[in-house]
């Protein structure tokens, strides 16, 4: 049996392999889906001769997303990505980018930024899918439960923080007019 102050001393080797980057990318794609996805908009986007109105393309977005997300975290069984901290600083830039296109509208078409939401889906899917699957394979048995734990608590705390920002940013782009 692990005592606690040995499962302690092993916190900070999770945070910096596994923890952190599980927070940072669902910072970033949470941020996405939740503050940018209502603002991203293409007027005249037209499909089988239905003009796809902010709604619909709204709901194109999360199911993109979702779609990436399941892609990449069923790819887990066939691959492995060790360097999930690249994909998680992708993620980051994947929100700026789109930030940035919310508010100059530099892409041209919808379909462009559908597929940027893919790539978000698969991104944050496959730094999920592979942090946790490290931590099943690489972590000894008697540190595996508390750093499942630890991981799940870093996502959902990433989840959480980008709910809360994502309100002002939602807000400061809604007062650029």
């Amino acid at each position: 049996q692990t005592s606690i102050t040995e499962h302690l001393k092993f916190i900070p080797y999770l945070f910096f392999h596994y923890m952190i980057w599980l927070f940072l990318v669902y910072v970033a794609e949470y941020m996405i889906n939740q503050s940018l996805f209502e603002s991203l908009y293409y007027p005249n986007t037209h499909i089988g001769g239905y003009c796809l109105e902010q709604n619909v393309q709204y709901k194109w977005y999360q199911v993109t997303y979702q779609i990436g997300v399941f892609i990449s975290r069923s790819s887990v069984s066939f691959f492995h990505i060790k360097f999930f901290h690249v994909m998680s600083l992708l993620q980051i830039i994947n929100f700026v980018f789109l930030f940035l296109e919310v508010i100059y509208q530099f892409i041209p078409l919808f379909w462009i930024t559908i597929i940027i939401v893919l790539y978000e889906g698969l991104l944050g899917g496959a730094v999920y899918a592979n942090a946790f699957y490290a931590i099943s394979k690489k972590i000894d048995p008697t540190h595996r439960e508390f750093s499942m734990g630890l991981a799940s608590a870093a996502d959902s705390t990433g989840i959480t923080l980008a709910g809360v920002l994502s309100a002002f940013v939602h807000n400061y782009i809604c007062s650029l007019g």
